[in-house]
């Protein structure tokens, strides 16, 4: 076995200890100055916002238990890591891809006064014709959805402007 360094080799080795020893100082001083601002707050509870607890929870996950107590953090490990699993837990809930409410979409409500007004100014119009209208316009609803039996209060306007027109 040939374990003779090659001159290029010996300068990235004495490179990286010399990053190496920078990185650490950092780490140190990091260390230190969290331990002074903890003496300052004393026992007084720290309050985090979410954004805050998210990210220190995803940076703890990847530091582990053991490290976490060795490096001293503003909450404990086992808090972190909680915040970590709810996280998940959150995530993968499927509350994104629920609806709202149950059922049918309601009908928008520029739709809603489209029909009004084709119903005021036509009061000879059927449902039926009002939908071809809109059809006509580009909106796409169904003549139901105008005089079906889940029809509210707006709709129920048409009857009042059909019975009084006639």
């Amino acid at each position: 076995m040939n374990f003779i360094l090659q001159p290029w080799q010996l300068l990235f080795v004495i490179l990286a200890g010399w990053v190496n020893q920078e990185q650490q100082q950092v780490i140190e001083y990091l260390r230190t100055e969290n331990q002074i601002l903890k003496e300052k707050l004393g026992k007084r509870r720290i309050l985090l916002s979410d954004d805050q607890r998210r990210r220190l929870a995803v940076k703890a996950k990847v530091l582990g238990r053991n490290l976490l107590t060795e490096v001293g953090t503003l909450v404990t490990p086992d808090t972190l890591l909680r915040w970590h699993r709810l996280l998940v837990a959150k995530k993968w809930d499927y509350s994104a891809r629920r609806q709202r409410r149950p059922g049918r979409p309601p009908v928008a409500e520029e739709i809603r006064q489209l029909v009004l007004r084709f119903a005021q100014e036509n009061p000879a119009w059927g449902y039926e014709r009002i939908q071809g209208a809109l059809a006509n316009l580009g909106h796409k609803i169904s003549d139901s959805s105008c005089s079906g039996p889940n029809s509210d209060r707006t709709f129920s306007q048409i009857n009042a402007v059909w019975i009084s027109a006639s």
